[in-house]
């Protein structure tokens, strides 16, 4: 299955990136890393993790506080969002169509 972020998603990720590795060297690496990871098991079983909201479902990294949301469209898994668990719920609304 072929994946594709939205921009703000990859806006969100390169951000998480970039504040931890200012915090310790590589950290922001190893967060690139689980991401990748993660978009795999998507990738793999697209469909593994309960619906979420909209039509979305989500998928939490397993050492850093974020969630994968995504959409299943077609033979297309599209990231709507590279989200913190402890901020701001459902920001990301509003890049679903409805």
């Amino acid at each position: 299955m072929n994946v594709r972020l939205f921009e703000a998603a990859r806006q969100e990720l390169d951000a998480a990136i970039a504040y931890y590795n200012a915090e310790r060297a590589n950290l922001g690496d190893e967060l690139l890393v689980e991401f990748l990871d993660t978009v795999e098991r998507i990738r793999t079983y697209p469909n593994g993790w309960a619906p979420f909201h909209l039509g979305t479902r989500r998928c939490r990294l397993r050492r850093f506080p974020y969630s994968v949301i995504y959409l299943v469209e077609n033979e297309r898994i599209v990231i709507a969002a590279f989200a913190h668990l402890h901020r701001k719920p459902d920001y990301w609304v509003g890049r679903i169509s409805t």
